[in-house]
Formats: structure tokens, C-alpha cells, sequence
């Protein structure tokens, strides 16, 4: 049996969770790192970069999933990890005012584990979605659950913001063991029992993983879209760190108000990809190559709007973002269908190790666009205000955006088309 859409949906919900704890850690706690401790930008920059890291074992842990099975197992334990990693980082932050050295390392061992989880987890679950849904169904059930992840984002970052109002390290405690506590409890509620009820992996395969990792790196088209996945997401992260502290100190923002401006920013995601899924998947609207291009052009447009209104003093920030999030989402939502596409090309039995290596890439380009993007801050606020050094660092990202796009027009197959691959004969199966 393949997954049924309630099973997607019920996936997605565990990355809606994946993602609501994620957040908490890459903006909250980085904003309050660099602006309510006065900590350069390259601190938390330094910490997100090490959780992206260690997330370079994704392949590890999708060969683990394709051989010994068990999915579900992986993905619970992931969470649990994930959530104390979070809550430990949450401490850590409220350490740093009074004990700095015990917060620091505190928070070394909670980024770590942020990483360990969220690497065990991310990947399980996108090896069941790439193993147990049926091939018309993938690009649908990529849309599907990346909405539900952006949704949790988008969702948490607003409600969290509104919680932290007026700011207390113990209400930053008490607010993200609640979130880690529901977050945790929602995701193995809904994942539980869905294995048991599809064909989630073929026979194990007995290569040694180095060598089926290397099998894989040498298929070209695995190569040249782990490539493409690397630019793209550098360029896609490099902002992650610096928003939030851009708003607080260019734009006043407290922290509950740039908290809210980055669920401002994930509402956009979803919204773009949403228009993706609906154009793309149920109206057959566009290719996939299209809306890849497009995604980056306008994330590019928006990040030079983004730097403008700093420098010219005009309080567009909140519209601006949304904008930048909208067109991430074209561009992100669309790759990922041509992820889930590509997973179950090649050796078969390697869903797992290729969602894994697709995913190490994502990680290592995010913790280094993260980390680029805090520490070309820092370097510049040294001869700089903070509007021009916030947005040369933007224009550089907007540049790697348009070079992505340069790069997906070259590699990604131009007939690849969602409507010819998903819904066709579904209404059968669900």
C-alpha cells in the first residue's frame, strides 16, 4: 500500500512540528542574542551554523531508514532531541546575561543537539514520503507538508511573539517548554501507526554506505541539483540571522514585534507556495524550471527593496518581507517537487541516501549563509551605520539569488511538469 492523503497530511503535521521548534531557535533567540544581550551577530551566527553542521550526517541517518527500516522510530527519537536541544538553547540565552561562559556552552550542546535531531527526523520523514507515496503523488505531497511546515513556522513565530511581550528570560523559558512540550506530543501522535500500513522501503540493500553515496554522487543529475541546491540555499539563508536584528536596530522593533515580522515572512512562504500548488499541481499551470526562476528573481527584487527602505528611512519593512517570503515560497516549493521527483530516480533502495545528501547540502548552505551573512555584518558595521551594512549584506544575497536562477534555467529538466505527474487517477486511491 502507498501513503493516503490523510497519511500526508498527518507527515506533514510532524514537519508543521519540526518547524515550530526550529524557529524558536534560528530567529527568537538570535534576535535576543544581538540585541537585548548586545552580542555581535557572529555569536548566534556561529551556533545555527554548528546545528546546520552537524546536520552533514542527513545522509547517515536516510542510509539507517533505507536499511534497518523503522522509520517512525527515527523520527520520534529526532523529535525528542530536537525539543531538548531547543528548550536547553532557550536556557542557554537566559543564562548568558548573568553566567556568560555557562550560557555559551549551554548553548554549544543544545545547538548540537538541535542539529542531531532535527537531522534524524527531517530525514526520515522525507525517505517515508519519498518511499511510501505513489509516484503521481509526490510532487503534491512535497507541497503538502512544506505548506503545513511554513504553516507551523509562520504560526509559532506569531503567537510566540505575542507571548514574549513585555521580554523575561523567565518568560522565554516558560513559553518554549510549552512549545517543545506540544510540539513533541503532536508530532508522535501524528506519525504514530502510518508505517505499519505501507510499504515504506524496498529490500535492504547490502552496498556499504560510502559506496552507495558515492554511486549516487556520480549520477549526474543528482550531482548538478545537489549543486544547485547548495547555491540556492545559501542564498535563501543568508538573511535568516540579520532580519530580526535589522528591524531592532534599524527600525526599533522590540522583540515581540520582530518575532511577529518573521511569521510575517513564513505567512508569505506559504502563501507563495501555496499559488504554486494550486497553479502548478491542480490547475497544470507552469513548469517546474518556471517557477524556480521566477521564485529567485523575486526573492532578488525584494531583498534590493529590503536594503532601500533602510537606507531611506521608509517603514515598509513588514510589506517587504512578506514579499521576500512569497517569492522564497515559489522558489522553494518548486524545487522541492523536483527533490521528490529526483529521489526515486537512479539505484533503486536509495530514497533515503539521496533525500539525505540533498538535505546535508541544505544544511551545510544554510549554516554557512547564516554564518556569512552575521559576520558580514559585524565586519561592516565596523566602518559602517547600521542601514548600509544590513544592506550590502541583502545586495550580495540578492545576487546569489539571481545566479541561482541562472542556474536552475540550465539544469532543471524544462518538460518537468507538476500536472503530468500528480493527480491524475487519484480521486481512485484516496
Amino acid at each position: 500500500m502507498t501513503l493516503s492523503w490523510l497519511s500526508i497530511f498527518r507527515l506533514g503535521a510532524v514537519q508543521m512540528c519540526l518547524g515550530a521548534i526550529v524557529v524558536l531557535t534560528t530567529s527568537t533567540l538570535n534576535r535576543l542574542m544581538v540585541v537585548e544581550l548586545a552580542l555581535p551577530a557572529v555569536l548566534p551566527g556561529a551556533l545555527v551554523s554548528l546545528h546546520y553542521g552537524i546536520q552533514i550526517t542527513r545522509p547517515s541517518w536516510g542510509f539507517l531508514s533505507d536499511t534497518g527500516g523503522h522509520r517512525t522510530r527515527w523520527i520520534i527519537g529526532g523529535m525528542a532531541v530536537l525539543a531538548a536541544g531547543a528548550y536547553l538553547a532557550a536556557t542557554g540565552v537566559a543564562l548568558m546575561g548573568s553566567h556568560a561562559l555557562g550560557g555559551l556552552l549551554l548553548s554549544i550542546l543544545a545547538y548540537a543537539l538541535i542539529g542531531l535531531g532535527a537531522g534524524a527526523a527531517g530525514t526520515s520523514v522525507l525517505a517515508l514520503l519519498a518511499t511510501a507515496t505513489a509516484p503521481r503523488r509526490r510532487a503534491a505531497a512535497a507541497t503538502i507538508t512544506w505548506l503545513m511546515m511554513i504553516l507551523g513556522i509562520a504560526l509559532t513565530a506569531g503567537i510566540v511573539g505575542g507571548m514574549l511581550d513585555p521580554y523575561s528570560p523567565a518568560r522565554l523559558l516558560k513559553v518554549a517548554g510549552g512549545l517543545c512540550i506540544l510540539a513533541l506530543t503532536l508530532a508522535a501522535l501524528a506519525v504514530s501507526g502510518i508505517e505499519r500500513r505501507v510499504v515504506a522501503r524496498a529490500e535492504p540493500d547490502p552496498m556499504p554506505f560510502f559506496e552507495g553515496l558515492s554511486e549516487i554522487w556520480a549520477e549526474p543529475r543528482a550531482r548538478l541539483f545537489t549543486l544547485f541546491v547548495f547555491l540556492s540555499m545559501t542564498a535563501y539563508f543568508m538573511q535568516e540571522l540579520i532580519l530580526e536584528p535589522y528591524a531592532g536596530l534599524v527600525f526599533g522593533f522590540t522583540p515581540g514585534q520582530s518575532t511577529q515580522l518573521s511569521g510575517m515572512q513564513n505567512g508569505g512562504v506559504f502563501m507563495g507556495m501555496l499559488l504554486v500548488g494550486v497553479a502548478a499541481t491542480g490547475l497544470g499551470i507552469g513548469r517546474l524550471r518556471t517557477w524556480v526562476v521566477a521564485g529567485c528573481i523575486g526573492s532578488a527584487l525584494a531583498l534590493m527593496a529590503i536594503a532601500g527602505i533602510g537606507l531611506m528611512a521608509v517603514p515598509l519593512l513588514p510589506a517587504t518581507t512578506v514579499a521576500l517570503g512569497f517569492f522564497n515560497g515559489m522558489f522553494a516549493v518548486a524545487a522541492i517537487g523536483a527533490m521528490m521527483q529526483l529521489a526515486g530516480e537512479g539505484r533503486g533502495a536509495r530514497e533515503g541516501t539521496r533525500m539525505g545528501l540533498w538535505g546535508a547540502a541544505q544544511a551545510i548552505a544554510a549554516g554557512f549563509g547564516g554564518f556569512a551573512g552575521a559576520l558580514g555584518v559585524d565586519l561592516l558595521r565596523l566602518a559602517l551605520a547600521d542601514a548600509p551594512a544590513f544592506g550590502s549584506v541583502f545586495l550580495f544575497e540578492s545576487a546569489l539569488f539571481l545566479a541561482a536562477a541562472l542556474m536552475a534555467a540550465a539544469i532543471i529538466d524544462p518538460r518537468s511538469h507538476h500536472a503530468r505527474h500528480t493527480d491524475r487517477g487519484d480521486t481512485a486511491h484516496a
